[in-house]
């Protein structure tokens, strides 16, 4: 893959062992009780909520969430897809460092002594705990959690048709060979979408959100960092009856763009074989105006299940008095298309699957705000550290967003980095502007294959790829400087930006 990891082992070790000695200076001028912090994913979740913007979507406790303290209205991931982004996340480092663009690799393998999010929470004194999806399933780390991770085991169907439908796909598989998990798990799915009338813990984020409720009871002597992945709304799209119910199919407007951007380059686009994987998906033809609308009817069902078990774990901070010294991050680890360009799922470099969710409440900062700063999901990690108190571990790849969510019309990145690879050693390095989203295809040996330019002044859509007409030329090559570069030219200035 293209660039070697920029952290070596040593470096490490070094700032692993250097953080002892910070630990103490990390504190000085803290309350006497450290806050605790309620860390929530919520699995491929785009920025599809009444917080911004989107007319008709039913998500009162993620607004009540927000309205409490900052929407960041432009925040990106390093790579589209579950497990690269989540592992840039939590170890606060990009994918060309970690070596994950895939759902199989192990950050580990290339950085086996980094220390990640909460493992650095758990080394100053946080007890750490994951529920749900926090890493990438099957690719959990020990090091990070004072306890093991709390697995919920929950049948993904409630529908005895449905159920049938796995038993009969399980039994065909039998006797495959698979080329990795992600395959295997495709070849034994029932449907897409599910409304079964049960009760919300029937499914798994119910008893997602039931357990981590337990644990915000629980007495403890030490901060807690709580870790609580939610799954839904990541396909299928299996939800309670009464959030289906909560909308009118005929009035969910569907994708405005369902076609591929103008002299977009092959590379740009994806195949959507993560929903093709269903039973009820054709395999090759595209999707039928009534599946379009069946399948958003679904992921809006999906996001307001979620949204009200959200609401659950907010609602017991407010009973027992802890949310006034915690901060609650909420965040999606990517994007999702529905429909955009003739598309789903995830897995481009374009605005739709990098851009994702954002919300940020924390003991000391304003509430009620949106910022348009560009902010990474690489960000998170020291913006953490920095509302804890915490000291800054050496290997981190971002930059704390706190002084932007406290002056959020400030000047701040200049730009946010996204990448996403293709077959035979290629990637796509993508580079979003205040106006511009600018991706370069390269092989691994540099040489560039193909490019994309979409102005958001005129095209928010990114309908229309302007990299190779004439007149845009000086754009593409200022640019391309800018994404060579690349992140830590475009940090954020000192002061006042």
């Amino acid at each position: 893959m293209p660039a070697p990891p920029t952290l070596s082992r040593r470096s490490m070790l070094a700032g692993t062992a250097a953080l002892a000695g910070a630990a103490a200076l990390g504190r000085v001028g803290q309350a006497a009780t450290p806050p605790n912090v309620l860390f929530m994913a919520v699995d491929d979740l785009r920025p599809e909520m009444g917080c911004y913007g989107v007319p008709g979507i039913r998500t009162p406790h993620l607004d009540r969430l927000a309205a409490g303290g900052t929407v960041f209205d432009r925040a990106y991931c390093q790579q589209a897809v579950c497990s690269p982004s989540r592992t840039s996340l939590l170890t606060g480092c990009r994918p060309d460092t970690t070596q994950v663009w895939d759902l199989e690799t192990h950050f580990r393998r290339a950085l086996p002594e980094v220390v990640t999010l909460p493992q650095h929470f758990k080394s100053q004194g946080y007890y750490t705990q994951a529920i749900g999806k926090i890493f990438h399933g099957g690719l959990d780390d020990a090091p990070s959690w004072s306890a093991p991770p709390v697995r919920i085991q929950r049948p993904m169907y409630q529908l005895a048709a449905n159920r049938e439908i796995v038993a009969r796909r399980t039994a065909e598989s039998q006797g495959r060979q698979f080329p990795n998990a992600s395959a295997r798990y495709n070849a034994m799915t029932g449907p897409a979408t599910e409304a079964a009338d049960v009760p919300d813990d029937a499914y798994a984020d119910g008893q997602i959100a039931s357990e981590a409720v337990r644990l915000l009871q629980q007495p403890r002597t030490q901060p807690l960092f709580l870790a609580v992945g939610f799954l839904k709304p990541h396909l299928p799209f299996i939800a309670p009856q009464r959030y289906w119910d909560l909308y009118q199919r005929d009035q969910i407007p569907p994708a405005p763009n369902p076609f591929a951007p103008q002299d977009a380059p092959p590379l740009a686009m994806a195949r959507f074989g993560e929903l093709r994987a269903y039973s009820d998906i054709p395999r090759l033809e595209p999707l039928s105006a009534a599946q379009a609308q069946l399948l958003k009817h679904g992921y809006y069902a999906c996001v307001s299940y979620v949204d009200a078990q959200i609401g659950r774990l907010l609602d017991e901070l407010d009973r027992s008095g802890q949310r006034q010294n915690t901060i609650i991050v909420l965040w999606g680890d990517h994007g999702w298309k529905l429909g955009e360009h003739g598309e789903w799922c995830k897995h481009t470099n374009f605005e739709n699957d990098t851009r994702g969710p954002l919300l940020v409440t924390a003991p000391g900062l304003p509430g009620g705000q949106h910022t348009a700063g560009l902010v990474e999901f690489v960000d998170l990690y020291p913006s953490l550290c920095e509302l804890a108190g915490l000291p800054l571990p050496p290997h981190l790849e971002g930059s704390s967003f706190v002084p932007l969510a406290r002056q959020p019309q400030r000047a701040w990145k200049t730009a946010a980095f996204s990448q996403y690879p293709r077959g035979n050693g290629l990637m796509g390095y993508s580079l979003r502007t205040d106006r511009y989203r600018f991706t370069r295809w390269q092989a691994r040996d540099g040489q560039v294959v193909a490019r994309e330019l979409y102005d958001h002044q005129t095209d928010p859509q990114e309908n229309v790829n302007l990299a190779t007409r004439a007149e845009h030329q000086a754009t593409v090559a200022e640019l391309a400087r800018q994404l060579t570069a690349g992140w830590q030219a475009a940090r954020p200035r000192a002061g006042g930006g």
